[in-house]
C-alpha cells in the first residue's frame, strides 16, 4: 500500500541496495564511483536545491498566499528528505489553502511510512480526517479505510473499521462512476470477517456462533440491498454476483429498487459519459450537470454533483458562488454551510464576494465574535487585485459590526468596537490601499457618509456627523450637487434648519455639474420656512451664480461655434481647391487627335461592385472600324520595316499598361453579392494588392474549410486588385469554418475573414469580438520588443500558470505593435503574474503587466450634457484609429492662410515681405487682441 514517491530521497541503506539491484540488472559489477563525477554533481545539485528553498521561503515570507511557490518548495524537501521543514511547509499550506488529492496523498503516503507506535497512528488518524474534509476524494477515503483496518488490533478496530467505510459510504458512495468501488471494499472487508467466523467444515457450530454468524451474513446481505438502490455504473455486475452470493431468492422489494435506481442511472449515464469524454477542466459539462441535479431535487446528489465539479475546478469563484448559494438557501446545515465557505474562501482568497458571504454566513449561524474577527483579518491578507475590493470588505464587517451595537445604551463596548473599526478603516484606505493601488476605492467616502449618519440617528451626535461631512467635502466631493443634498437631508433629519441653510447657501457657491438644482433647493428652502431677508439674500445669491454659469456656458458655446465655423471653412476650402485642380487638369488637352482619357476613379462601390467603365481607343487615322491605332501602327511598323529598318517592337509605355489592364477589367465580370447566400458566403480582406493569381491562391487556402463553390475578388477600373472580395462555398457549415481563419497570415498580412452581412440593412451588425470589460484572467501586456513571438511570449508566462491563449497585437499590415493579451484558466495564476512580471526586462525592455481592463466604446448617441465641449477636444478630428503617420495634408501650400507675415533676411536684417503690390511698409503694424479675434471669425 505505502510506495515511495518521485523524486523521494531514500536512507542510505536503501539507496546501496537500488544501486546493486541496478547495476546486477545491467551486468556489470558494483563500483565505487569515480572521483570528481557523479559526486561533484551531487553536490552541485544540492547546492542549487538549497539556494532554491531558501528563495522560495523568503518569497514566501513575502507573500504567504503565492499557491505555486508553496507546491515548488514541498516538492523541493521531499527530493531533499528534509522531513521536519516538509512536514512544516505542508501544514502552513493547508493552513492557507485546501489541498489536492495528490497532495494529500503524498503527505499521508509520508507520515504512514514514519509512523510506528500508537502515539504516531493516532496523529495520522488526526491527518486523514483533516484531508477528507477538503475534498470530496474516494481514492483519499480508501486509503483512509485500508489504513485503518491495519489498526484492527487495537481495542475497538473493527468497530472503527466500519465506522470509517460508513462515513465514506456516506460521502462518496454516490459517485455514480467511483462509488462502487467503495462499496465493494467494505463488502470485501465484512466477507473477510466472515471467512474468520466460519466453523471448520465438519463441525457444528454453537448457538451463539450461528447467531454471529447469522448477524454477519445479514450485514453482507444489506450492503447488497443498498447498493443496489443506489444508481451506478455497472450495477448489472453486482447484482448478477448478489444472485450468486446469496443462497436466497433475491426480495421483491429489492428487485423493484434495482429496476428504480437502473431507470436514474439511465437518466444521467449521459452526463457521465459527457464528463468521461471531455477534457479537464469539463467545466460546462460539470455545469449541465448541475443543472440537471437541481431540477431533479436530490439534496444528496446536488451535493455531490458540486463537489465532483469543484475537485477539478476548485479556482473557479463563480462555482463556489452558485455551491454556497445553495447550501445557505436550501440545505441551511451550519457544519454544512460553515465548512463550504470556508473552503470557498480559502480556494479563491482574491475574490471579495466569498469573503462577505461567508462573513454573513458565520453572522447567520452565531458564529464566535472571535471567529469572524480573525476570519475579517485573513480576507484583508488575501491580496485582493482592486481598491474597491478592500472598501466593499470594510463594509461588510462594519455592518455586522453595527447590527451586534444595542443603540439604546448611551455607550457600550460593542458602540466603542464600532468607531474603533471605522476610524481602522479610513486609516487603511488611506495608507495601505493608496499606496498600493494610487487610489482609495471610495471616491464619494460612503464609508464616511454611512458613520456620519450612524452618528447622526443612533448615536444623537449631530456635532461628530458634522465633522465627517466636513471631511467628506474637503476630498474633492464639493463640485457634486449630489453630495451637497445628501449633507443637507442629514441636517433637515437630524440637525436644525440654519445649519441646513448653510450647506445649501455653500453649495451654491461650490456645485459645478448642476448648479440649477441646488438653487431651486435654497430658494424652495426659503419659500416655506425662511423670512423676507432670507429669501432676498437667496435670490441675490443665485442670481448671481446662474448669471455666472450662463455667461461661462455662452462664451463656451460661442467658441464651439467659432471652431465649427472655421472647420465649415476648411472643408469648403478644400472642395473648392479639389475642384480648381480637377479643372486645370481637363484643361490640358492632348496635341494629337482624340479626348483626353478619364482619370481612373478608385472609389469602392457597395458590396464590391464597381463600375466597369469602357475607355475608346486611341485612333488617329479615321474614326470608323477600320481605322489603325496607336498600337496597330507601332506593330505594322515592326513588321514592314519602314525607314528601311526593321525594328523591334518598343517598350509598352505606362500610359499603354494601364490601357491593357483597363481592358482586362471590363472583361472580368462584375462582382455582385446574392443576399440570399450570406449564410454560406464570408467576407475576406486586408489582402496585398500585389497578390500573383489570388483566385487560385485563395481557393486553394480555404478549400480546407470545405467545399468552395465559388470566389469572387474586387478589381479596380484599371484592373489592379483591390485586397477583399467574397468566398461562397456548398454548406453553411463550411462558412463556419472559414471564419476560423480569421487573421490568418497571408504574404505576411493577416488577412480578414467576417460574416458576409448587409451593413445597409444591418447598420448595427459588428464583428468586434473582443471583450471590453475587466477580465481577471485575462493581462494586457504593453512594453514587448517588436521581434517577440507568441512562442516567447508563452514561455515566459507559463511559468505561473496554465496559459490557455496568447494574441499577439498587429497592425493592418501584420507588424506586431509591442502588446499581447495573455489569457489563464483563473484569476489566481493572473494575479500572480501580475506580480512577478510587472516591470520585468526583456531584451533591453521594461515590460508592463496588469489585469486586462479596456476602455468602454463610447456611445454613438450621447446625451447633450454629456457631450465634450469644443474646448476640450482636440480642433483636428480623424478616424477612430486617429491620424496616421504616413498621411499628409493635400491642400497646396500656397493655399495655406498665412497666420504671420512671411519675413525674410535681406543684407543681415530682417524685413516684412509683402504678398500684393503695394509698396512694403516701413514698420509692421501690430495687432491687438481684438485685430486677432477678428481674424478668428473672419470678420
Amino acid at each position: 500500500m505505502a510506495t515511495v514517491g518521485d523524486g523521494e530521497k531514500l536512507n542510505p541503506g536503501e539507496q546501496e541496495d537500488s544501486q546493486d539491484r541496478e547495476m546486477e540488472s545491467e551486468g556489470e559489477p558494483c563500483e565505487e564511483p569515480e572521483e570528481g563525477s557523479s559526486s561533484e554533481e551531487d553536490e552541485d545539485d544540492d547546492k542549487e536545491n538549497e539556494a532554491e528553498i531558501q528563495r522560495l521561503e523568503e518569497q514566501l515570507s513575502i507573500n504567504a498566499f503565492d499557491y505555486n511557490c508553496h507546491v515548488d518548495l514541498i516538492k523541493l524537501l521531499r527530493q531533499e528528505g528534509e522531513l521536519g521543514k516538509l512536514r512544516r511547509a505542508r501544514q502552513k499550506m493547508s493552513e492557507l489553502f485546501p489541498l489536492t488529492e495528490e497532495i494529500w496523498l503524498d503527505w499521508l503516503k509520508d507520515e504512514i511510512r514514519m509512523s510506528e507506535d500508537g502515539s504516531s497512528r493516532e496523529q495520522v488518524y488526526e491527518l486523514f480526517e483533516r484531508a477528507v474534509k477538503d475534498y470530496i476524494c474516494p481514492e483519499i477515503w480508501l486509503e483512509f479505510a485500508q489504513y485503518s483496518i491495519g489498526g484492527m488490533g487495537q481495542e475497538g478496530g473493527i468497530e472503527k473499521v466500519r465506522s470509517v467505510f460508513e462515513r465514506a459510504i456516506t460521502a462518496c458512495g454516490l459517485h455514480m462512476t467511483k462509488g462502487s468501488t467503495m462499496w465493494d471494499a467494505y463488502r470485501e472487508f465484512e466477507n473477510a470477517i466472515l471467512s474468520t467466523i466460519q466453523p471448520p467444515p465438519g463441525t457444528i457450530p454453537t448457538p451463539e456462533q450461528q447467531q454471529i454468524l447469522n448477524e454477519q451474513l445479514e450485514r453482507i446481505h444489506a450492503l447488497f440491498r443498498r447498493q443496489l438502490s443506489i444508481p451506478l455504473i455497472d450495477m448489472e455486475t453486482t447484482y448478477a454476483e448478489y444472485e450468486e452470493w446469496s443462497d436466497k431468492p433475491i426480495p421483491d422489494s429489492v428487485i423493484q429498487q434495482y429496476k428504480q435506481a437502473v431507470k436514474q442511472m439511465e437518466k444521467c449515464k449521459a452526463h457521465e459519459e459527457a464528463l468521461m469524454v471531455a477534457e479537464t477542466p469539463k467545466m460546462s459539462e460539470y455545469q449541465a450537470y448541475i443543472d440537471f441535479a437541481l431540477k431533479e431535487g436530490d439534496p444528496d446528489r446536488i451535493q455531490l454533483t458540486f463537489e465532483r465539479a469543484l475537485a477539478e475546478n476548485c479556482l473557479v469563484p463563480d462555482l463556489w458562488a452558485r455551491y454556497t448559494h445553495y447550501l445557505d438557501r436550501q440545505l441551511k446545515v451550519k457544519d454544512l454551510v460553515l465548512a463550504a465557505h470556508d473552503r470557498a474562501a480559502r480556494n479563491c482568497p482574491w475574490t471579495v464576494g466569498l469573503w462577505k458571504q461567508y462573513l454573513l454566513a458565520m453572522e447567520r449561524h452565531g458564529v464566535d465574535h472571535q471567529r469572524v474577527c480573525d476570519n475579517f483579518e485573513k480576507a484583508l491578507n488575501a491580496g485582493f487585485i482592486q481598491a474597491t475590493d478592500y472598501v466593499e470588505i470594510w463594509q461588510a464587517y462594519l455592518d455586522y459590526l453595527r447590527r451586534r451595537v444595542d443603540f439604546s445604551q448611551d455607550s457600550s463596548k460593542e458602540l466603542e468596537e464600532l468607531r474603533s473599526a471605522y476610524t481602522r478603516a479610513l486609516e487603511y484606505l488611506k495608507q495601505e490601499v493608496e499606496e498600493r493601488f494610487s487610489e482609495s476605492g471610495d471616491p464619494s467616502c460612503t464609508i464616511m457618509q454611512n458613520w456620519a449618519w450612524i452618528e447622526a440617528r443612533h448615536c444623537k451626535n449631530i456635532q461628530k456627523a458634522r465633522e465627517l461631512w466636513d471631511s467628506i467635502m474637503t476630498k474633492g466631493n464639493a463640485k457634486y450637487a449630489n453630495m451637497w443634498l445628501e449633507y443637507y437631508n442629514l441636517e433637515r433629519a437630524h440637525g436644525d434648519a440654519q445649519h441646513g441653510r448653510k450647506a445649501l447657501h455653500r453649495a451654491v457657491q461650490c456645485t459645478t455639474d448642476y448648479p440649477e438644482h441646488v438653487c431651486d433647493m435654497l430658494l424652495m428652502l426659503e419659500r416655506i420656512e425662511g423670512s423676507l431677508g432670507d429669501w432676498d439674500n437667496a435670490v441675490q445669491k443665485t442670481e448671481a451664480r446662474l448669471s455666472r454659469v450662463n455667461e461661462q456656458r455662452t462664451k463656451a458655446a460661442a467658441k464651439e461655434a467659432a471652431l465649427a465655423k472655421q472647420e465649415e471653412e476648411k472643408t469648403e476650402q478644400r472642395k473648392k481647391t479639389r475642384a480648381e485642380k480637377k479643372a486645370f487638369k481637363k484643361s490640358k488637352k492632348p496635341t494629337k487627335g482624340g479626348e483626353k482619357r478619364k482619370a481612373d476613379e478608385d472609389d469602392e462601390e457597395e458590396w464590391g461592385e464597381e463600375a466597369a467603365v469602357e475607355k475608346p481607343k486611341k485612333k488617329h487615322k479615321g474614326e470608323g472600324d477600320n481605322a489603325v491605332g496607336e498600337d496597330d501602327g507601332e506593330e505594322m511598323e515592326a513588321e514592314m520595316g519602314l525607314f528601311g529598318r526593321n525594328e523591334t517592337r518598343k517598350a509598352e509605355t505606362p500610359i499603354k499598361q494601364k490601357a491593357k489592364l483597363a481592358v482586362q477589367a471590363k472583361e472580368q465580370p462584375k462582382v455582385v453579392h446574392d443576399s440570399n447566400k450570406e449564410n454560406i458566403t464570408v467576407f475576406i480582406s486586408n489582402l496585398s494588392y500585389n497578390m500573383k493569381d489570388p483566385e487560385d491562391k485563395l481557393k486553394a487556402l480555404f478549400e480546407g474549410c470545405g467545399e468552395v463553390s465559388e470566389v469572387r475578388l474586387v478589381y479596380s477600373n484599371s484592373g489592379s486588385f483591390r485586397g477583399y472580395g467574397y468566398v461562397e462555398f456548398k454548406e453553411e457549415k463550411c462558412a463556419m469554418n472559414a471564419l476560423q481563419m480569421d487573421r490568418k497570415m497571408v504574404e505576411g498580412r493577416p488577412m480578414f475573414v467576417s460574416p458576409c452581412v448587409d451593413k445597409t440593412k444591418n447598420p448595427d451588425f459588428k464583428v468586434f469580438k473582443y471583450s471590453t470589460a475587466l477580465e481577471k484572467h485575462k493581462l494586457f501586456v504593453s512594453g514587448l520588443p517588436y521581434s517577440c513571438t507568441k512562442e516567447e511570449v508563452e514561455e515566459l508566462f507559463k511559468s505561473h500558470g496554465c496559459v490557455k491563449d496568447i494574441r499577439l497585437v498587429t497592425n493592418r499590415a501584420g507588424k506586431p505593435k509591442g502588446l499581447a493579451y495573455v489569457e489563464y484558466e483563473n484569476e489566481a495564476q493572473a494575479s500572480q503574474a501580475v506580480l512577478k512580471m510587472d516591470g520585468m526586462q526583456i531584451k533591453e525592455h521594461i515590460i508592463k503587466v496588469a489585469i486586462s481592463n479596456p476602455p468602454r466604446r463610447k456611445q454613438p448617441d450621447m446625451p447633450e450634457f454629456a457631450k465634450p465641449s469644443a474646448s476640450m477636444v482636440p480642433r483636428q478630428i480623424y478616424g477612430a484609429r486617429g491620424r496616421g503617420r504616413t498621411q499628409l495634408a493635400m491642400m497646396p501650400r500656397a493655399l495655406h492662410r498665412q497666420t504671420m507675415p512671411a519675413i525674410k533676411a535681406e543684407n543681415g536684417t530682417m524685413q516684412e515681405q509683402s504678398t500684393t503690390s503695394s509698396p512694403p511698409a516701413e514698420e509692421p503694424k501690430k495687432m491687438s487682441n481684438a485685430d486677432f479675434a477678428r481674424m478668428l471669425l473672419k470678420k
